[in-house]
């Protein structure tokens, strides 16, 4: 009540002083045929008192832009009558942006935070280009007289733009048209109507005016591209339209759509094609947690019906499994299979030279466009004595010949929990450590929660707000923050605390390509990098390290690099999902409530637990839950995240649902097989309408059956 009230009394003085306009016919005399009856009248009161009725002048400008009352032309015309050119310009300037200003808070204060919570997905976009770039596109509105003055003080008030930046913007941006109408005002015995001043030629002279920011903005873009090719010699022909460095998933979706669209492409990998995610990251990594799952599987056998089961394992054997089942999909990334498709594969190590040349194994390629796909490796953090210590990785551990009795994991992200419960499963006594609160830190916390309460009912040990100080031979030292030290032995460590982007050896130093603080390539919105025609995606540059996000933003990368003189595209990171491949799985597309609640976004929760749901009941695997994110009293889908079994694949239908527009309405409306574990999501969608039914309808209808009843 106390937020409205000061809105409900700015909206009443502002109504009381438009009615009290139209009620004595003020607005009759902001018309240039009152304006030229009563000039000489003006004059003479001018000469009179010069203070008084310039004051009196320069407060009603401001009211009459404030309130956005037609007129605000005619008082520019009477400037110029009145005061002449210079005084009056000076008077205008500052009056009309004052009110203009004034026009702009009043919006923002009375408008601005319903218009945001209300089309805040739709704003978004808007809201980081006006943070960008706002005094760029005021600018230009300020220079086009199509454009309402009075609309855009409006408009912009919803915006985040700061008030000082309006202010000065638009007192600079309106100060070619006031000239111009002040001018028009001097010679008022000329003119009998505004199409007299702003004819058409003189609109497209201010239209053209209007495009001048943007040219120029092209101009300084050509400008700075310039400035960064001028110590290269541009080659005057190629050898290929396009040169992809990197053959993981980004490196060969980029290869595979220009060779797609018949450009001349060539792929260069110093190793082995796939990249880390065939060789030694999600291929290997879901080998791995198969096998374990399934010897966790026969050790619940009883839950199944079966009083006693037992397997016998190598551990060899297994790791074996792993490389066998790389070797079967290897084919799909080879190179006998891309150079089928029409790209030239290269094996060796790259050189970036130029803009346009690449040296490989000695010899240096010409390409119109090069792109940066080397991904990233893993980061093993300066922990005094580990260097006394054969840490494992992402990259070595699948060479592991034998089931380590004590296993040490450091990092709780998707990887070290992975691993942390497939090689529990094995038979290994696994602690893992983890430096946050929670493990899981990407997710909310009643999702970490869970996934931490299942490995820890299955043994694995986790410590959180554990810091890794100091390794000694075989024991590693951790520290809470009450400076707790805690010692835990181990015979094998895996060290899975994040990755680095591969930014080193290929070029990037002595070419002066911009980096991130956190290392990355630095990349547009086109994912160009500070060379136009040299493109990055993957991990090398972020922001999210996902193989298919990486596969995602190659598409953008081939076409921005082969057609963007034409038509440029904007990545789109509006619909990500990703998942945890622990059981049960945790899969998420969206934004979670952490984002959310960061972005001030009001929404409403659902929750569906699979305990409830048939199917999971049947299969033994009735644990876990469906949680959805929507819009404040909406079902359009702001996010989703399942915990269960087969989560990755469950979550397909809100990404779907996310991608085409529609919401839980609709997938409540959607026929599940019966008995399914899909049906978690329509149930789901129930809760969510259920907690958003009609009541006061459903009591109407109530009453209307108790009537057809005659009780």
């Amino acid at each position: 009540m106390k937020k409205i009230a000061p809105k409900f009394i700015l909206i009443l003085l502002i109504f009381g002083i438009l009615f009290l306009i139209k009620h004595y016919g003020l607005q009759d005399y902001l018309t240039i045929k009152s304006l030229k009856e009563n000039i000489d009248s003006f004059r003479g009161l001018y000469q009179q008192n010069p203070t008084q009725v310039m004051g009196a002048f320069f407060g009603l400008y401001v009211l009459t832009t404030a309130l956005s009352i037609p007129g605000a032309t005619i008082l520019t015309l009477g400037a110029g009558a009145l005061f002449g050119f210079t005084t009056g310009l000076i008077f205008v300037s500052f009056a009309s942006t004052l009110g203009a200003t004034l026009a702009f808070l009043g919006s923002r204060f009375l408008f601005r935070d319903a218009v945001q919570a209300k089309f805040q997905e739709r704003l978004r976009k808007i809201n980081e280009g006006i943070e960008k770039e706002g005094a760029f596109y005021l600018f230009t509105l300020r220079l086009v007289p199509i454009f309402p003055f009075f609309v855009i003080n409006l408009v912009m008030g919803l915006t985040p733009i700061k008030t000082t930046t309006y202010f000065f913007v638009s007192q600079v941006g309106m100060l070619l048209g006031t000239a111009v109408y002040v001018n028009a005002g001097v010679q008022l015995a000329q003119i009998d109507s505004l199409k007299g001043i702003l004819s058409p030629s003189l609109i497209a002279s201010f239209t053209a005016l209007g495009l001048l920011p943007l040219v120029g903005k092209k101009i300084i873009n050509t400008m700075k591209a310039r400035k960064v090719y001028k110590p290269f010699k541009k080659p005057k022909s190629f050898d290929y339209n396009m040169m992809v460095i990197g053959a993981g998933s980004a490196g060969l979706v980029t290869a595979y759509i220009s060779a797609a669209v018949k450009a001349k492409v060539a792929l260069v990998e110093k190793n082995k094609m796939g990249g880390d995610c065939l060789n030694t990251g999600c291929v290997p990594s879901k080998a791995l947690i198969k096998s374990a799952k399934f010897v966790h599987s026969i050790k619940e056998s009883q839950k199944y019906g079966i009083k006693e089961a037992s397997c016998d394992f190598d551990f060899q054997e297994i790791m074996g499994r792993v490389h066998h089942v790389i070797e079967k999909i290897e084919p799909h990334d080879s190179i006998e299979r891309y150079e089928g498709l029409g790209v030239e594969c290269i094996t060796g190590a790259a050189k970036i030279l130029s803009p346009w040349e690449v040296e490989v194994n000695g010899k240096t390629y010409t390409t119109k466009n090069i792109t940066i796909a080397t991904g990233a490796s893993p980061f093993v953090p300066s922990i005094p004595g580990i260097e006394d210590v054969s840490v494992l990785t992402s990259e070595n551990l699948w060479e592991l010949k034998e089931l380590p009795e004590k296993l040490v994991i450091l990092g709780g992200g998707p990887i070290g929990l992975e691993m942390a419960q497939s090689f529990q499963r094995l038979g290994s006594h696994v602690t893992l450590v983890e430096m946050a609160e929670h493990v899981m830190a990407a997710e909310d916390v009643d999702v970490s929660e869970f996934v931490k309460k299942r490995l820890e009912d299955e043994g694995v040990q986790i410590l959180t707000k554990h810091k890794a100080i100091e390794f000694k031979g075989k024991t590693l030292i951790t520290e809470t923050p009450n400076q707790e030290k805690r010692e835990i032995s181990f015979d094998q460590v895996i060290v899975a605390v994040g990755r680095r982007a591969n930014v080193k050896g290929f070029g990037l130093e002595e070419m002066g390509i911009t980096l991130r603080n956190n290392g990355t390539i630095e990349a547009n919105d086109f994912l160009q990098t500070n060379y136009p025609n040299i493109f990055v995606c993957g991990d090398v540059t972020g922001p999210y390290q996902l193989t298919h996000t990486a596969s995602h933003q190659a598409w953008y990368c081939a076409v921005n690099g082969l057609f963007g003189r034409f038509k440029k595209f904007s990545t789109d990171y509006s619909v990500i999902p990703w998942a945890t491949y622990t059981d049960p799985e945790v899969a998420t597309v969206g934004r979670n409530e952490k984002a959310l609640q960061k972005d001030g976004v009001e929404y409403d929760v659902t929750k569906y637990g699979i305990d409830d749901l048939d199917r999971a009941i049947a299969d033994s695997s009735d644990y876990g839950f469906v949680k959805v994110l929507t819009a404040k009293g909406k079902d359009k889908i702001l996010g989703a995240t399942i915990v269960g079994v087969n989560a990755s694949d469950l979550l397909l239908e809100f990404i779907s649902a996310m991608k085409q527009g529609y919401g839980l309405n609709a997938i409540l409306g959607t026929i599940h097989p019966y008995p399914t574990m899909g049906e978690a999501n329509k149930f789901a969608a129930g809760n969510w309408k259920r907690a958003n039914k009609p009541d006061g309808l459903l009591e109407w209808v109530k009453k209307f059956h108790d009537w057809e009843r005659g009780s």
